[in-house]
């Protein structure tokens, strides 16, 4: 399993490293979120067959949602540490957890829920340029 997902991780680590510029949400999804999600965001990610259920395709959120973005909602998913615990578990990562872990270490315990909170905004920002 680790091999697996070492072999996902380079593949889009190798994928990320072609484009000559992206933008920081692209280089986070790529970095955190392309695995599952698939590059494209289709929900095609190379670890999708290991999961309990299968990743969301990302780029119909807008056209589920009345034609409309639903940034808060991502945001809020990405995030995922106000989660209702009465809403059932999720497979999903809890990014701002994981995210802050390291953003306090660098930036301490202020600084790093700033920077927790900007990236995940960069990922939000940019899950709504794959919506069709």
């Amino acid at each position: 399993m680790r091999l697996l997902i070492a072999l996902a991780l380079a593949t889009m680590a190798c994928q990320a490293s072609r484009a000559q510029e992206m933008s920081y949400g692209q280089a986070e999804y790529l970095n955190s979120c392309a695995v599952c999600h698939g590059v494209d965001g289709k929900g095609d990610g190379p670890l999708r067959d290991l999961l309990i259920k299968r990743p969301a395709d990302l780029t119909h959120l807008s056209e589920r949602n009345g034609g409309t973005f639903p940034y808060s909602r991502v945001f809020a998913t990405i995030d995922g540490r106000y989660a209702i615990p009465s809403h059932g578990d999720r497979e999903m990562p809890v990014w701002g957890r994981q995210f802050l872990e390291d953003d306090a270490k660098t930036y301490g315990p202020s600084g790093g829920e700033v920077v927790t909170t900007e990236r995940i905004h960069n990922l939000t920002g940019y899950i709504e340029t794959l919506q069709h």
